[in-house]
């Protein structure tokens, strides 16, 4: 039996790539998720906001809402590129989250299933720095735009050449 090496600071899920090697116009996509009861309860218990909006069945109905409604920073996490092949491909170039904007467009409900999107718009390079900007979508199972947003990365340049 040969011996084998391990390195962890090896072990990336997807090829590492410099900031100059990502370009404009790429389009990376997160998993699917279903707003279950337990994504609500969950997000409900780390924020803190406790609106009947967000988990009063009988209080939404009079309201004409079909269902409980997900808070905007619960619709706004799907966002999170750590779940997107992106950010594994960003790998140690990945220095920070440094702005973002967004804007709910329709409502979600428990038991919409939601698909984030992210296209770089720009890529700003600095002298050791760059800032990777990108457009955001998050449209549910039946097609509708939910969220949309900007998101601004920090990157080291020239990591990979360590």
């Amino acid at each position: 039996m040969h011996e084998v090496t391990f390195d962890p600071q090896t072990h990336w899920s997807h090829p590492v790539r410099a900031f100059e090697d990502f370009a404009v116009g790429e389009v990376f996509r997160a998993p699917s998720r279903t707003m279950t009861e337990g994504v609500f309860a969950a997000f409900q218990a780390a924020s803190g906001d406790n609106h009947p909006i967000h988990y009063d069945r009988a209080y939404l109905a009079r309201r004409g809402h079909r269902d409980l409604m997900a808070h905007g920073y619960q619709t706004l996490i799907q966002a999170a590129i750590g779940a997107s092949p992106l950010a594994h491909q960003m790998g140690d170039a990945l220095i920070g989250f440094i702005e973002q904007s967004s804007r709910f467009r329709a409502p979600v409900h428990c038991g919409d299933t939601l698909y984030p999107a992210f296209e770089i718009t720009a890529l700003t390079p600095g002298r050791t720095t760059g800032v990777m900007e990108l457009a955001v979508t998050i449209h549910n199972q039946d097609g509708v735009l939910v969220a949309d947003g900007v998101q601004k990365y920090l990157m080291a340049l020239n990591i990979l050449e360590d």
